[in-house]
């Protein structure tokens, strides 16, 4: 079921649920990683029905709920989607809240604009629905929902070498520094035997082609920020979810956390209720942008398993 309210208190709403995490030394795109009951990663949430991932503010949410309640399945679904495919919804079991913006034209505006031959405008709003976990329902079709195989442990992950590659970005490897430059746009990170543990050589990787998606020839973010700022701290929260999203698509489990930016994230969090929900959907558009290449870039890495 859904239910229409208010986009300001809405925005608070999640934003509150964030911040009380951030405070308790939580990231919450980063804590599902790390929780000690997982033994594989889970990648994005899915709708258990309709197969799409979740976007957005509703992968943190969901991410979150993962963690706080212990599932360990990604799928979620409505209260009538469980219905829907033979289940039902476990006594006593509450759901979680996700949220989709949606529009409507009012009859007085429609008329006008037909009166004065002009194109009406929307009333946008945000819808809230409540989703359970698969683990929540039972009856549901027996195998449907598999347990997610643990990618063995290993250095070098060839998918996503070949995304890197695919992506067709300046990526050059070596120094000690890790950075994007948007005027020159190219990217520079350290080798991955520079770090500790080197699967988050990864991480690294698709934190700055977060970045790199936000060049005026790609998603045109603004990019002209200095070090300290707020709009640095948005850019950079931008850039940390779409690694998030990023590298749980490729079913990668980085190790490290960047808190350097915490108190930066709060400030912003604080002043501005909408910049979780604005970040995160930036992110997933950064995270879509980069995963574009990923057809190609599997049709290479099964050329190289095959040479």
């Amino acid at each position: 079921m859904s239910k229409a309210i208010g986009k300001d208190n809405i925005y608070r709403e999640i934003t509150d649920k964030i911040i009380a995490e951030l405070e308790h030394g939580l990231v919450p795109w980063v804590q599902p990683w790390a929780a000690s009951h997982q033994l594989c990663p889970l990648g994005l949430p899915v709708n258990g029905l309709t197969r799409r991932s979740y976007s957005g503010i509703n992968i943190l949410l969901l991410w979150s709920a993962l963690e706080e309640k212990g599932f360990g399945l990604p799928y979620w679904l409505t209260f009538q989607q469980c219905v829907a495919m033979g289940g039902s919804v476990r006594k006593g079991e509450k759901g979680t809240h996700v949220y989709f913006a949606d529009k409507f034209v009012p009859q007085k505006e429609q008329q006008r604009a037909k009166d004065e031959g002009t194109d009406p405008s929307s009333i946008h709003f945000l819808k809230r629905y409540t989703v359970f976990n698969a683990e929540q329902c039972d009856g549901l079709p027996v195998g449907l929902f598999g347990k997610i195989e643990p990618r063995e442990p290993r250095e070098i992950v060839p998918e996503a070498e070949a995304l890197i590659e695919a992506t067709g970005a300046d990526f050059g490897i070596g120094g000690d520094q890790a950075f994007y430059v948007p005027s020159e746009d190219f990217i520079r990170i350290p080798h991955q035997t520079a770090y500790p543990d080197q699967i988050n050589y990864y991480r690294t990787a698709f934190h700055e082609l977060g970045h790199w998606t936000g060049h005026r020839t790609r998603l045109d973010r603004s990019l002209t920020t200095k070090f300290g700022t707020v709009d640095y701290a948005r850019e950079e929260l931008v850039a940390e979810l779409a690694t998030a999203f990023v590298c749980a698509s490729l079913g990668i489990v980085p190790t490290v956390r960047h808190a350097d930016y915490l108190g930066q994230w709060l400030q912003v969090l604080k002043e501005d209720a909408r910049a979780i929900v604005k970040a995160a959907s930036l992110a997933s558009k950064a995270c879509d942008f980069i995963l574009q290449f990923r057809a190609a870039s599997k049709d290479n890495s099964d050329l190289e398993q095959a040479a």
